[in-house]
């Protein structure tokens, strides 16, 4: 019976594919029949009807699957990817993330779809996170952590606060400090693009009384095209009508082309201009001359030194305008000649400093001039100097011998690198009516000696400079007498250079006693003996009673030890030489 019970009913069991079948509970007795059942339903029901079931029992075990790994996530706190450590006067940043994290691995050059879902990903989890649980992870962090978490955004915004909040006042007078360092250009022009605060700052008029242009459009020695020279007029403008309204200072330098239209800008919209300088420029014409002459009445100083102008520009501009002018620098050549003519006839009674110089490698530079006719022309001069120029005196008609001098006359500077013939009579007929003079430059003049410096009417001099900076001293005519001008300035001198002077070891321990014993001595520093005949005794004795001495040079002196022959610089460095002396 139990064997047939299978093969009678296989045929009548239709139903068992119905709901109501498959609901019913199979019975512990009965398992081989239910087997033995469940493989005739397949046999006759086909394999689509067996995988149903295994379908819809797989579906719910993988959505648990993801929930609990998507739960499992959610419940991991964030990781901060900085850390925020509170210094004296700052906040310093430090990054959590390891040189392993996916975010500062270099990107991919054919990698597009794969960005763009490394990007995806992370923007939605920060996106969708429970608040609730992000909020308990920061509480942890903040007591874990010794030093309160700031967030970039807070630091960036309260940066941005500060710059809105600060005060223009305050800017401008930063920018000053600088520009009085740096200059104008380039510093306000690269300050301006920062931010519209400190461009508000950097345009003031205030910080534009003193400007320096140099070229810098294109390099040396190419030519210009047409649409570069209009960006520079185009910018020349723009300066003058933004930027210029207070300029009182202007300087040029190294302009070959435009300078005519330079100035003719600037004239026009700078009345106020009281200096111009023109270094190394080439193109100034009279018509440059005149615009300045008329558009500004305020000029006071002019400088054209190693600038080609036209001959009769200046001379004219100094004839029709040089009421107002007080300070005046030229190169020598022949326009230099002259501008002395038409500054010995009285055009410049202002005159304040003349300056006439040139080049070092121009050798012998003789200057005819007439000392008594630039005196009475210029009566309020107070510098005058002539460098690596050799004045040859001259008369004028209708010049008389004597003259008042240069009684306001300060500094005098007649220093060369070469031999000057200039002698004590010469050097007398233009220091005998100043007793002002302060400072006496006379670097290469090895014919005034000792006993001319002496009777000079100078009574308060503070730095004299006498030293021969050429090789041969066959035409040295002072050898002795140096204690004189020590003990006659002893008081005042600061500063002195004897630079290759023969005078003798006896005469110069003389000379360096006389200053050392001087209650004055605190204050004396600089000091050059290079090539002299200076003694370790008298060396001694001086550096010990000058505490504020700075500069000493004794490189090339013969009557000292080896070890003390070089050029000390500062206090410190200078009292060095005592321990090495004792």
């Amino acid at each position: 019976m139990d064997s047939g019970h299978p093969e009678s009913s296989a045929p009548d069991e239709k139903p068992v594919s119905g709901p109501s079948s498959q609901l019913k509970a199979p019975s512990s007795e009965g398992k081989n029949e239910e087997a033995a059942a469940a493989s005739s339903q397949s046999d006759t029901t086909g394999p689509a009807k067996r995988k149903e079931p295994l379908k819809r029992k797989a579906i719910p075990l993988k959505n648990e699957k993801s929930k609990k790994k998507k739960k499992s996530k959610i419940r991991q706190p964030p990781r901060p990817s900085y850390t925020v450590q509170h210094g004296e006067d700052m906040l310093l940043i430090i990054s959590n993330i390891n040189q392993f994290d996916s975010v500062w691995k270099p990107k991919r050059k054919g990698c597009k779809k794969k960005k763009t879902k490394t990007k995806i990903t992370p923007v939605k989890k920060k996106k969708c996170p429970p608040k609730p649980k992000v909020s308990k992870a920061k509480k942890e962090e903040e007591e874990e952590a010794p030093a309160p978490d700031i967030h970039v955004d807070q630091l960036e915004n309260s940066e941005a606060d500060w710059g809105q909040n600060l005060p223009v006042e305050v800017l401008v007078k930063i920018f000053e400090l600088a520009v009085q360092q740096d200059g104008a250009v380039p510093f306000l022009c690269r300050v301006g693009r920062v931010c519209r605060l400190w461009n508000c700052a950097a345009s003031s008029p205030t910080l534009w009384r003193s400007v320096s242009i140099g070229y810098c459009w294109i390099e040396p020695g190419k030519s210009q095209l047409p649409g570069t020279e209009q960006k520079i007029r185009n910018t020349v403008d723009w300066l003058a009508q933004n930027r210029f309204s207070q300029l009182r200072d202007f300087s040029l330098c190294h302009w070959k082309k435009h300078v005519e239209y330079v100035i003719q800008t600037v004239a026009e919209s700078c009345p106020n201009l009281q200096s111009l300088k023109l270094s190394y420029c080439t193109g100034v014409t009279k018509e440059a001359f005149q615009n300045l002459g008329t558009s500004c009445p305020s000029l006071e100083s002019i400088n054209v030194q190693h600038t080609e102008f036209q001959d009769d520009g200046l001379v004219s501009f100094v004839e029709t305008y040089g009421n107002h002018l007080k300070r005046i620098f030229v190169t020598r050549s022949t326009k230099s000649d002259k501008l002395l003519n038409v500054l010995c006839r009285g055009c410049c009674p202002e005159l304040r400093v003349l300056e006439i110089n040139t080049k070092l490698d121009s050798g012998y530079c003789p200057l005819p001039i007439c000392i008594q006719a630039l005196q009475l022309g210029c009566p309020k001069l107070q510098i005058f100097r002539l460098m690596n120029v050799s004045p040859i005196p001259k008369m004028i008609r209708n010049t008389p011998s004597s003259t008042p001098g240069f009684p306001m006359l300060e500094e005098l500077c007649i220093a060369s690198s070469a031999h000057s013939f200039m002698t004590d009579h010469d050097l007398h007929n233009v220091l005998h009516g100043s007793p002002r003079l302060r400072v006496l430059d006379l670097r290469g003049c090895s014919r005034v000696t000792a006993t001319g410096l002496y009777n000079l009417p100078c009574e308060d001099l503070e730095c004299l400079y006498w030293g021969l900076y050429f090789n041969s001293n066959v035409m040295v005519a002072s050898n002795k007498g140096l204690h004189m001008l020590t003990q006659k300035w002893s008081k005042t001198l600061r500063e002195l250079d004897l630079t290759n002077q023969p005078f003798t070891e006896e005469d110069m321990e003389i000379a360096m006693g006389s200053l050392a014993h001087n209650p004055q001595v605190e204050s004396f520093r600089s000091l050059n003996l290079s090539g002299t005949r200076i003694t370790t005794p008298a060396l001694r004795l001086l550096v010990a009673q000058a505490p504020a001495l700075s500069y000493l040079n004794l490189s090339s002196c013969r009557y000292l030890p080896r070890g003390l022959k070089r050029v000390y610089r500062g206090p410190e460095d200078v009292q060095q030489i005592l321990d090495k002396l004792d």
